[in-house]
């Protein structure tokens, strides 16, 4: 039961942490790593794609030391943050900027909403003045009727 509360609550904060650092980090002091993803230079690997790792260290910290010390929770929290960066790096690189071809198809209501509203973030280019720096979830405007 606690590695399940670890993991539900694990995958849950990952999307306020992955909003906070995108808007008040990636947009702020780390936009000179952040910036070619807005403005693009053509090359396949982004300096931008360096927050993978940035965000897969506590991953794999919590699961480590989790099972280390025998903390369930921790496991459950490493686990959730894990599956976050598994549906952020499918939806994100894979279906919204289709930086891979795997999933060209898939559509719905929910994923045309959610490429609305990171279309709607990429309207800058520039670090100022974006909307949308979430992935999961995002303004009511962009939902698709």
């Amino acid at each position: 039961m606690v590695f399940l509360i670890g993991f539900i609550g694990g995958f849950i904060a990952m999307e306020f942490v992955a909003w906070m650092a995108h808007k008040y980090l990636m947009h702020g002091i780390l936009w000179n790593i952040h910036r070619d993803h807005h403005q693009p230079t053509g090359h396949k690997f982004q300096r931008n794609d360096l927050f993978f790792l940035i965000f897969a260290i506590p991953s794999w910290l919590c699961i480590m030391l989790g099972f280390i010390y025998w903390k369930p929770l921790s496991i459950g929290l490493g686990f959730g943050f894990t599956l976050y960066g598994i549906i952020y790096f499918l939806f994100h690189e894979v279906v919204v900027h289709r930086r891979y071809n795997w999933l060209d198809n898939v559509k719905g209501k929910y994923i045309d909403s959610l490429k609305a509203a990171h279309r709607g973030h990429h309207e800058k280019v520039e670090k100022e003045g974006g909307t949308s720096f979430g992935l999961l979830v995002f303004p009511k405007k962009f939902w698709k009727k």
